[in-house]
């Protein structure tokens, strides 16, 4: 699969990534015609109703992962955030994700344990460039076997120490060997990251992750030209909680299901996502 996602971020390309926090939420993002799938932390964070704080262990994401690589035929792209630790840490990590079946890990350049990016008054405090250039050079030493690509985070932004900071950090992560940066951003408006991909004269591509500022479009994406992908980081689980609020509050309303049963996805549908008929032909030919 690293394979394949390094063919679909070739030059003139964008590849849209949506997030997922188990197999059927990434089963459904690759129907939907996303060209790969996001194993985000934020979102099983949440799926085990924990903060995005470092709290879910390195083994209950890669478990996951793992099970969700098993699931699609789209390439998996793994949220990682801080590496669990130093670059010892990550290159154990990576290892572990590469013989996995991940296309691409994503290692950011926080302190561990981190805060959620996003979170108002969180810790974003950032460790030195010398430091993650090493955790990048272990990450590529770790997945070298595998064709892996190695994504590098800077919160440079997100911790508001500008654009300049942001670049000089891009550039020396791209000296380290990352294959992509990712360049994330806090703003309500892709001002920030508009300027940066303008700015950018690292012949590194770049990854987005628009969810702070929904108006950048994937049409307006592919203007700047020096950005190989989208990532679609949590709206996998946040229209799941909407969905299920939803339904839940009218069925105490009703005193029922007998509304929205009409309305939700039927049983047999919930069979052709577990891929049912599939288990059925085994029976047929095997079972004796």
């Amino acid at each position: 699969m690293a394979n394949k996602l390094r063919d679909l971020v070739g030059p003139g390309r964008l590849v849209s990534v949506m997030s997922a926090h188990n197999p059927l939420s990434a089963r459904l993002a690759e129907l939907a015609g996303f060209d790969g799938i996001w194993a985000s932390g934020f979102e099983l964070s949440a799926a085990y109703g924990v903060p995005d704080a470092s709290l879910l262990s390195f083994t209950q994401h890669l478990d996951m992962t793992r099970a969700i690589v098993e699931r699609v035929s789209v390439p998996v792209i793994a949220d990682l955030d801080t590496g669990y630790g130093n670059a010892v840490n990550v290159m154990h990590v990576v290892g572990a994700y590469a013989r996995a079946g991940a296309a691409a890990v994503v290692i950011e350049d926080k302190s561990f344990p981190k805060d959620t990016s996003l979170l108002a008054g969180g810790r974003q405090d950032l460790v030195r460039v010398e430091e993650f250039q090493g955790k990048i050079a272990a990450a590529r030493a770790a997945g070298s076997g595998h064709g892996l690509l190695v994504v590098a985070r800077t919160e440079a932004l997100i911790a508001d120490l500008g654009l300049d900071e942001a670049l000089r950090r891009a550039q020396a992560y791209s000296e380290a060997g990352a294959d992509m940066i990712l360049v994330h951003s806090k703003q309500k408006t892709p001002d920030e990251i508009v300027a940066f991909a303008r700015r950018w004269q690292g012949g590194t591509r770049l990854v987005v992750v628009p969810t702070a500022y929904p108006d950048l479009t994937e049409a307006k994406i592919r203007e700047l030209g020096n950005i190989g992908i989208v990532i679609y980081g949590n709206h996998a689980v946040r229209a799941a909680v909407t969905a299920m609020r939803q339904v839940f509050a009218e069925i105490r309303a009703d005193g029922g299901i007998q509304n929205v049963d009409k309305r939700i996805a039927s049983v047999e549908e919930i069979f052709e996502l577990q891929r049912v008929a599939e288990t059925k032909a085994i029976e047929r030919q095997y079972l004796r």
